[in-house]
């Protein structure tokens, strides 16, 4: 399962969030991305993994949810469940609910060099097309904050997203099998998503 945090190297708020999602990095069938957003750039510190992308998706989400408001440090799971970042027991709950669904959607993905070969079968065809997105990330750095809300701390970060795309749709009429461009040693994400954003039918990762 997929678990975003939106974060900000220049929001207070945030490193417990990011502590949490820390400690998820390892845990079976779960996958933490980390998505640092932009719009708190402005008060002193640029936060250097932070893009209007990862701020656009946010605000996605929002609209989806019939809101206008995104804030920081917030955590969807599986494209569906919101919660502020930095509550662990009921991120533990939700990823628990989570985790006793079964998805209609196998998806399995194999390294070729420097493609991935993406593979999805569903049990039955989709009510609309949905998307399948290719996401790399960075497993870990460490940044020494200078200025701005968190100013003379030093924060690990685990699985900050580099980039985001949409490599294909599908209607699940069918299986699917398409190749996709993965250069470097950055690993590789896999996403069935309904658009939207909409609810994650299944995910898988490459290291």
């Amino acid at each position: 399962m997929v678990v975003e945090l939106f974060t900000s190297q220049g929001c207070s708020s945030c490193p417990p969030a990011d502590a949490v999602l820390s400690q998820l990095v390892g845990r079976k069938n779960v996958i933490p991305l980390a998505l640092h957003v932009n719009y708190w750039d402005y008060i002193g510190w640029t936060d250097k993994f932070g893009s209007q992308a990862y701020t656009d998706r946010q605000k996605a989400y929002a609209h989806a949810a019939g809101s206008r408001t995104i804030y920081t440090p917030q955590l969807i799971i599986e494209g569906e469940d919101r919660v502020e970042g930095a509550r662990p027991l009921d991120i533990a709950e939700l990823i628990q609910e989570h985790g006793a669904e079964t998805t209609p959607v196998a998806l399995t993905l194999a390294r070729h060099g420097d493609n991935v070969q993406v593979d999805a079968s569903s049990l039955k065809p989709f009510a609309q097309k949905v998307l399948l997105e290719l996401v790399r990330y960075l497993p870990e750095q460490t940044v020494a904050i200078e200025r701005g809300e968190n100013a003379g701390k030093t924060i690990t970060y685990r699985n900050i997203v580099t980039t985001w795309q949409t490599i294909g749709t599908w209607d699940g009429a069918q299986p699917i099998s398409l190749t996709a461009m993965a250069q470097g040693s950055q690993p590789v994400v896999v996403i069935v998503q309904e658009p939207g954003p909409g609810e994650i039918l299944a995910a898988a990762s490459l290291h």
